[in-house]
């Protein structure tokens, strides 16, 4: 079973502290909150047929990026498609959840503005690193051979077990921060 801690490792937190100009442990404890935030957000969003097809696609277009072989460099990752996706991902509630997810930081200097800036550049992580779990880091035969098993909670239990539930990918994210994300993402998208 996949967790956070693998794709934990894939963040180059140093480079983001570099660019940033924040001390390594809040670039670090601003990741800490990004990745259950972005990963609850694209539960949330998977649990209804729309968005989990929405996100199969974009997994697809995300598959054999690179980024997800290996730590990658700044250099390589598209913080503009970083931006799309969190806008998908959050919608409208994009402030909100960046307020929300820097508040629940136990390191004080993890601002709304860092978790802002934090969020693009993880994004293309993210989904680059889900495609290659859920895809098989693969062609598009793969992409659509594991389309059906997704609606049977392929997408749906990665998604819930990264964030340490089962399949129910709907209620993970509010279990996992609290609360703080569930109001704003239960399964309202």
């Amino acid at each position: 079973m996949a967790d956070l801690s693998s794709l934990i490792n894939l963040i180059p937190v140093d480079d983001i502290a570099k660019q940033l100009g924040v001390p390594e442990s809040v670039a670090d404890a601003a990741v800490q909150q990004v990745l259950p935030g972005l990963v609850s957000g694209l539960a949330s969003n998977a649990s209804t047929d729309s968005g989990s097809a929405s996100l199969e696609k974009a997994l697809q277009k995300h598959a054999g990026s690179g980024l997800a072989n290996g730590r990658p460099s700044l250099k390589d990752i598209d913080t503009d498609d970083g931006e799309k996706i969190v806008g998908h991902v959050f919608g409208s509630d994009k402030d909100k959840v960046a307020t929300a997810l820097a508040g629940n930081s136990s390191a004080g200097d993890v601002t709304q503005d860092i978790i802002k800036k934090v969020l693009p550049i993880v994004a293309p992580i993210v989904l680059a690193w889900l495609a290659n779990k859920f895809l098989g880091g693969s062609s598009d035969e793969k992409a659509s051979s594991s389309s059906s098993s997704s609606s049977e909670g392929g997408l749906g239990g990665l998604l819930g077990g990264l964030l340490g539930g089962g399949g129910s990918s709907s209620s993970s994210g509010g279990d996992l921060l609290g609360g703080l994300l569930g109001g704003l993402l239960g399964g309202n998208k």
